[in-house]
């Protein structure tokens, strides 16, 4: 893995979410006590789920209103053991940096 610049810093407000495209892959990173980097996409029927409710560390897909533990990429209803990947995001002085 390798660490990748992939947003200024404090471009992420606290409580909210970006997206972000490295390669092929669609990520959310999320400020929530913390930057927590997961795969955008809902396993449902791939709705990105970076403008859905944040509540906590539980994100709300906006779609179908499917529920995701941003910290560990869990889906908490529906499917069990269904998750999102997760990926290492830190903040840096000159920016937000992502393990990919």
């Amino acid at each position: 893995m390798v660490w990748q610049k992939v947003a200024e810093k404090d471009s992420i407000e606290k409580g909210k979410g970006i997206e972000v495209k490295i390669g092929d892959k669609r990520i959310a990173i999320f400020n929530q006590d913390g930057y927590h980097g997961i795969d955008a996409l809902c396993v449902h029927q791939d709705g990105s789920i970076v403008p859905g409710k944040l509540n906590g560390c539980i994100v709300e897909c906006p779609l179908h209103f499917w529920h995701y533990d941003i910290k560990t990429g869990d889906l908490l209803d529906y499917l069990k053991g269904v998750k999102l990947q997760t990926y290492k995001v830190e903040s840096r002085s000159d920016g937000i940096y992502m393990d990919v």
